[in-house]
């Protein structure tokens, strides 16, 4: 999973700012003040790269051209994250344990999935 720092152009309106990001075709999105509108063009992003075979690299923030008014602004994209935020539904995995070894664990009363998730966070080091 890859973290990035996007440039984000930033328009004011109104009310808050309407976004873009100029490295991810058609990505925009809006938010009634700044961090609402992080918020919401990190949602974006994520909706727009989760097919992607891998992230676009960003490009340098000075060379993005700006209309009056507007100003660019990194910002993160963290694709574990979001998809920890979007995937919350359970998969159903089989597998394959000695038969002495789920007895004993059936007897102490393990739950499997747990124990699973636990040991799949510990081995890919994430929380």
């Amino acid at each position: 999973m890859n973290k990035r720092y996007y440039p984000v152009i930033f328009h004011p309106e109104e009310v808050g700012y309407s976004v873009s990001v100029p490295d991810i075709d058609g990505c925009f999105s809006q938010g009634d003040d700044m961090n609402e509108a992080v918020s919401m063009v990190q949602d974006a992003m994520g909706l727009m790269l989760e097919d992607c075979g891998a992230l676009p690299t960003p490009s340098a923030p000075s060379g993005i051209a700006l209309e009056p008014g507007d100003f660019v602004a990194m910002v993160e994209f963290d694709e574990l994250a979001y998809r920890k935020r979007q995937e919350q539904a359970s998969v159903k995995k089989t597998l394959t344990i000695p038969g002495w070894l789920n007895r004993l664990a059936e007897e102490q009363g393990v739950n499997f999935s747990r124990v699973l998730q636990n040991a799949l966070k510990n081995e890919l080091g994430v929380q």
